[in-house]
C-alpha cells in the first residue's frame, strides 16, 4: 500500500482541524456502496476501504491534501459484493458523514488490500505487502452534490488497480538492490524483500582496484536518490548542486547506500529487531550490509562504515550506533525521533496517564489538549487527539502506516491477537504503562539505554555521536535531544567526545546547518582521520 499509504498521510497537512460531532436525530440515509468486479480481483479481499470527498477537481487532489476521509475494515469480501460505508465509518476531520458541509464534492473510493501472514510466533495477522508487491484498487472520481440534511446513497465501483511502485532504472551513478531476506521470510511465513539505493562515486568504474567507505543514509522507504542526487534535466542541462559537487573533480569518493526496509505495518522498520515486525536489525546487519559491501567495492572496516539520517532516519542512525558501537564508525544524527521517552513530544509516557491532555495536579483549571505538531512560531498545527483520530481512520490494529502506529509496531509488544499493543488508546488517550515500560526495558529509550550500558559501550563511542536539531522542532523532538545531551556531556571514563548543535532561532524539523555536500566532506574527513595508520585514504583527497 506504499503509494496510498504515503499519500493519505498528506491529507492531514491541508487541514486546520476540528473533530466535529452533532447530536443524533432521525436522519435520512447517508452511505456509499462500493464494490469491485471479478475482472479486477477474482477472489475475496480483506483490507480497508476508504471513501474520499474532495472539493478539488484535480485527479490527484484527493491524495495530496484537503480530502475528507472515511475508513472501514472489510473481511473476505468477494467480487460484486456491496461494501457499505455509512454512519459507522470513522471519519476525519469530520467524525461522521452527517457532519460534512453540504456542497459539491469529487468522490472516490480506494481499497487497501491486506495479505495474510502466518508468523513464526504463532500469530496469524493481516497486513500490507511491501512496496514492491502492492496492488490496491480505486474507483473513478464522480462529481456529486452531497447534503446530509437530505441524504445520499453513493455507488462506486473499484475498477482500477493501482500498480506497485517500481524502482527507477539503474544508471551510471545509481544502482537499485532488491533481495529476499531469509530471516524476515522465516518470521512472516511468506517471501519478504529488502533492498537499497546505492550511489556510486565518480571514477568507480575506472578504478576497479579502489575500495571506498560506505555512508548508510537511513530514511523512510523512498525511490528518491540519496541526498536528492539529481542528474541534469533535459532543459537545464545541469543537475542540482549536490549532483554538481558529487560529480566534480574535488570531492571525496565514497559510496552512499539508502536502505529500504519496509514492513507489513509501515514503510519504515526503524531498523530494529521487533516482536511485531520481526528481525529487521539482523536482516540489515547480516543480510543487506554484507550484500552491499560484497557487491560493491566497500572497505570492510568499521571506521569506514558510518550512519546518517534525519527524523526516523536520525533515530535509526543513533540506535544502530549505540547498539553496535564497534560495527559502525560514527553517526551524524539530524532531528531524531524521541531519544528519551520522558519526552515523547510533550508526553512523559512513564509518568502521565493520558496522552491527549495536560493536567496540572492540584489545579482547578480544566485539562488542556496537548499539541503534537507546531509551526516554528509555536502555533499548534495538530493535537495528539486529532492525529490519533486520523490514524484510527487510516487503519485499525496499528495498520494506519503512520507515525504513531509505526512506533508501536517497532517498539511495543504484540497483543493477544498478534497485532501491536498501543502505547495509548486512540479513542480515549489512556496510556498503557506496561507498554511504556516494555519499550524502555527493551532498549528503545535510547537515552536510558546509553546510560544503562555506558560502561560497556562508552569506550567504543568516543567521538562517534553527532546530533543536530532545530530549537523549534515541529514535533518537539529537540526536547529529547536536550536530555540525551544532559547525559552524554556528563559522561566520564570515557567522555563521549561528540557534538551537539542546535538551530536557533526558530529552526524546525529537518534543520541542517550544512549542505549535503558539506556533510559528505565532513563525514569523509572524519573517516580518513580514524583510518588505521598507513591506510590508503586517497579516496578522501580528490
Amino acid at each position: 500500500m506504499g503509494r496510498i499509504r504515503m499519500c493519505l498521510l498528506c491529507i492531514a497537512a491541508a487541514f486546520s482541524l476540528c473533530i466535529c460531532g452533532r447530536a443524533e436525530t432521525s436522519a435520512p440515509i447517508l452511505q456509499a456502496r462500493i464494490s469491485f468486479p471479478e475482472s479486477v480481483h477474482s477472489w475475496p479481499i480483506t483490507g480497508r476501504v476508504f471513501l474520499l470527498l474532495n472539493r478539488n477537481n484535480d485527479p490527484q487532489a484527493h491524495l495530496e491534501g484537503g480530502s475528507i476521509i472515511f475508513g472501514s475494515d472489510i473481511d473476505r469480501v468477494g467480487p460484486d459484493e456491496l461494501i457499505g460505508v455509512g454512519l459507522n465509518a470513522l471519519g476525519f476531520p469530520y467524525a461522521s458523514l452527517r457532519d460534512i458541509p453540504a456542497g459539491d464534492y469529487f468522490v472516490q473510493a480506494v481499497l487497501s488490500v491486506y495479505s495474510e501472514f502466518h508468523r513464526a510466533d504463532g500469530h496469524v495477522v493481516w497486513g500490507h505487502l511491501n512496496e514492491w508487491e502492492d496492488g490496491d484498487l480505486c474507483s473513478h472520481t464522480q462529481k456529486l452534490h452531497l447534503d446530509p440534511a437530505t441524504g445520499f446513497n453513493i455507488k462506486l465501483s473499484l475498477t482500477e488497480t493501482i500498480p506497485p511502485a517500481s524502482s527507477p532504472a539503474d544508471s551510471e551513478w545509481v544502482k537499485h538492490i532488491k533481495i529476499q531476506s531469509q530471516l524476515l521470510t522465516k518470521f512472516w511465513g511468506r517471501p519478504m524483500w529488502i533492498g537499497a539505493i546505492v550511489l556510486l562515486p565518480k571514477g568507480y568504474a575506472e578504478h576497479p582496484e579502489t575500495r571506498y567507505p560506505v555512508i548508510y543514509k537511513e530514511t523512510h522507504f523512498s525511490w528518491s536518490n540519496p541526498f536528492r542526487f539529481e542528474p541534469p534535466g533535459k532543459e537545464s542541462g545541469r543537475g542540482n548542486d549536490f549532483f554538481e559537487a558529487w560529480t566534480g573533480d574535488r570531492f571525496p569518493r565514497v559510496i552512499v547506500a539508502l536502505p529500504l526496509l519496509p514492513t507489513p505495518y509501515n514503510e519504515a522498520s526503524q531498523s530494529v529487531n521487533s516482536a511485531n515486525n520481526g528481525p529487521y536489525e539482523d536482516a540489515f546487519l547480516k543480510e543487506l550490509i554484507p550484500y552491499i559491501e560484497g557487491h560493491f567495492r566497500a572497505i570492510h572496516e568499521s571506521y569506514a562504515r558510518v550512519l546518517t539520517g534525519s527524523s526516523t532516519g536520525g533515530w535509526e542512525s543513533a540506535a544502530l550506533q549505540l547498539y553496535h558501537p564497534e560495527f559502525f564508525g560514527g553517526a551524524w544524527v539530524f532531528s531524531p525521533d524521541q531519544l528519551d521517552l520522558r519526552r515523547f513530544g510533550l508526553i512523559n509516557i512513564y509518568a502521565e496517564k493520558n496522552a491527549f491532555v495536560s493536567e496540572q495536579e492540584g489545579s482547578e483549571r480544566p485539562p488542556v489538549d496537548r499539541t503534537l505538531m507546531r509551526d516554528v512560531n509555536g502555533q499548534a498545527v495538530f493535537s495528539v487527539r486529532q492525529w490519533s483520530r486520523f490514524e484510527a481512520v487510516l487503519g485499525s490494529k496499528g495498520r494506519s502506516g503512520s507515525a504513531l502506529d509505526d512506533f508501536n509496531a517497532a517498539f511495543a509488544p504484540p497483543g493477544a491477537d498478534g497485532y501491536p499493543k498501543q502505547l495509548w488508546n486512540k479513542a480515549t488517550g489512556e496510556i498503557d504503562r506496561d507498554v511504556a515500560t516494555y519499550m524502555r526495558d527493551h532498549g528503545f529509550d535510547l537515552r536510558y539505554f546509553a546510560e544503562s550500558n555506558w560502561a560497556v559501550i562508552g569506550p567504543h563511542l568516543m567521538g562517534k555521536l553527532h546530533f543536530y536539531c532545530g530549537d523549534m522542532d515541529n514535533f518537539y523532538l529537540n526536547l529529547g535531544v536536550y536530555l540525551m545531551e544532559d547525559f552524554l556531556k556528563q559522561t566520564k571514563n570515557p567522555y563521549y567526545g561528540g557534538t551537539f548543535e542546535y538551530g536557533r532561532p526558530l529552526k524546525g524539523h529537518g534543520w541542517q546547518p550544512m549542505t549535503n555536500a558539506e556533510l559528505i566532506r565532513m563525514i569523509a574527513s572524519e573517516i580518513a582521520k580514524n583510518a588505521p595508520k598507513g591506510t590508503d585514504v586517497r579516496w578522501s583527497r580528490y
